[in-house]
């Protein structure tokens, strides 16, 4: 009997820095996530469109209302609809170690480490599971 295997998770990573985008898509791929990395909201809107992400995860510089526009910029803009989560790194909105909603399925987080992040991608993304 062949095992079942879970479907593969797709996250769309917005990082203007390459060297912390590496670093994300190199923490998320050894989860077992499938990473698709963009630099800006172009490039990202353009990846969204050829393959949907099942998640977008957010690090642009700029104001924290600056950002969550962009990233609802870019799931308005590929079709994705309010459906798809945007989680947001922001080192402005929250204390270091937390995270917050705030609604439309947008999540804002400064994780101590990386098991805190993959610990909220894992409750975001059960959410939209129809499996419980």
């Amino acid at each position: 009997m062949i095992p079942k295997t879970s479907p593969i998770i797709r996250i769309l990573v917005v990082e203007d820095v390459q060297e912390t985008l590496n670093a994300i898509k190199a923490l998320l791929e050894s989860s077992d996530y499938s990473v698709s990395p963009a630099c800006d909201e172009e490039e990202a809107v353009e990846k969204a469109l050829c393959n949907p992400p099942d998640l977008l995860l957010v690090s642009l510089g700029g104001v924290p209302d600056q950002i969550i526009g962009t990233a609802r910029s870019i799931r308005a803009r590929a079709g994705l609809g309010n459906q798809t989560p945007i989680v947001i790194f922001s080192i402005h909105t929250v204390p270091e170690g937390t995270e917050q909603e705030i609604g439309e399925n947008v999540y804002v987080t400064r994780p101590d480490n990386f098991n805190q992040l993959r610990e909220l991608l894992a409750r975001v993304l059960k959410r939209l599971s129809p499996i419980q």
